[in-house]
């Protein structure tokens, strides 16, 4: 009976879940008008608090957000209930779309609608690092990490540490000078770091069960490799999910192309460079969070061992990736007030960010490099007509007047009608 009283504002969550559109800024948006003005869940400082918080950590920062109104209205259970009916409808979406692109590969069928979604999902990546550019580069030492982080992704983009690596090496040199975020003199209570455990825990032993398995070739080893894989993600990725889509690709698409790989003859999961892509446009074009696309990469990534196996992949991978979001912000929450108190935290954040920028400008060149160069040099015209999607995607987000959802309906009808 306790939890029946919650339902109106569960119904608020399952109309959000289906019409947020625009991505983390727009889903912060409607938040204020649905769950501060017109239901009073939160007050608006608390909502940008939450939103504050949420921004320090990994994962997806509008679905944090969402738990913590959850969390703060009803507790533990309500939050759990609100992240579900908040993901819920985006990952089907996502995880169908995996089996209608399977369903056309098997009919041998290419699907010129979207014949424009790769172009437009790169230009994407790229308007993500200008906007984030002028946010977090603004000083000498975020423009270094931001230049050298550009390089190294371009260079290394088939190393699967390099994201990583950047973006704690980024987070420790910001941490050798004081005198941009001084720590202020209160106070501070030790922080109790053992709920901690749990997260380091499911993070170890998924790492754990994944190397076992490929190391003596169990039968049934992709699913633990995806779990791992997507876990993985949903725990390094500061930024949303335009930081994403870069290590997703360079997992998925540019990892068993190397020569290692290769050589070592390993069955990794892996996708097309076309169907990844398209995905990552399309979930641009679908309401909820961005994260959902793990639903799409886990369907795909098993669809060659059966229907059950892709059914399998498509809930491994969207349970895997939300799963750190959610263990991190429920575990930090209760200590942030203690937390924020920590200067320490907001230097390593200033260096994150700048690194996040320099992730994503680096992937935009690789991908443009990777996607389209070998084309441009064999003169097929199709190329500058890619190019200019990705341009004209870049320069219409620019202008903020049309809204992303619009824009992957036009590159849908324009690749129908070429």
């Amino acid at each position: 009976m306790h939890f029946l009283r919650h339902i109106p504002f569960l119904k608020a969550v399952l109309w959000h879940s289906i019409t947020a559109f625009g991505g983390p800024q727009g889903h912060l948006g409607m938040m204020f008008n649905i769950f501060v003005h017109k239901r009073r869940d939160v007050t608006e400082e608390e909502l940008m608090e939450y939103n504050g918080f949420c921004q320090l950590l990994p994962g997806a920062s509008s679905t944090q957000t969402l738990t913590l109104i959850g969390y703060k209205r009803g507790g533990l259970l309500l939050a759990i209930a609100t992240l579900l009916i908040w993901i819920t409808p985006a990952s089907i979406l996502m995880g169908g779309l995996s089996f209608l692109l399977d369903y056309f590969d098997d009919q041998g069928k290419t699907i010129h609608w979207f014949r424009f979604m790769q172009p437009m999902a790169i230009g994407f990546i790229g308007y993500s690092a200008y906007r984030f550019m002028g946010v977090s580069v603004n000083n000498t030492i975020t423009r270094i990490i931001m230049v050298l982080s550009t390089l190294a992704t371009f260079l290394a983009f088939k190393t699967p540490w390099v994201f990583p690596g950047l973006i704690i090496l980024s987070g420790i040199v910001t941490n050798f000078s004081d005198k941009r975020i001084p720590q202020k003199k209160e106070q501070r209570k030790p922080v109790r770091w053992g709920n901690l455990l749990i997260f380091l825990l499911v993070f170890g032993v998924a790492a754990y069960l994944s190397e076992t398995a490929t190391r003596n070739n169990w039968p049934n080893r992709k699913p633990f490799n995806l779990f791992e894989n997507s876990y993985r993600f949903g725990s390094l990725v500061f930024g949303g999910g335009d930081v994403l889509m870069p290590l997703m690709y360079e997992q998925y698409v540019t990892r068993p192309e190397t020569r290692h790989i290769q050589e070592q003859k390993r069955d990794v999961l892996r996708m097309s460079r076309e169907h990844f892509l398209t995905g990552s446009g399309m979930v641009r074009a679908i309401p909820g969070p961005v994260f959902s696309i793990g639903a799409f990469t886990g369907g795909m990534a098993l669809r060659d061992d059966g229907i059950a196996f892709q059914l399998l992949g498509c809930l491994i991978g969207c349970v895997a990736i939300f799963l750190p979001s959610a263990l991190l912000v429920l575990f930090f929450f209760p200590v942030w007030q203690y937390l924020k108190k920590y200067a320490v935290i907001y230097r390593s954040l200033e260096g994150i960010n700048a690194a996040v920028v320099g992730i994503m400008a680096g992937a935009t060149c690789y991908l443009i490099t990777d996607t389209f160069w070998y084309q441009l040099w064999q003169g097929i015209p199709i190329a500058f007509a890619d190019l200019g999607i990705v341009v004209a995607t870049i320069v219409i987000l620019q202008t903020q007047k049309i809204p992303a959802p619009w824009i992957v309906l036009g590159c849908l009808v324009l690749g129908g009608l070429v």
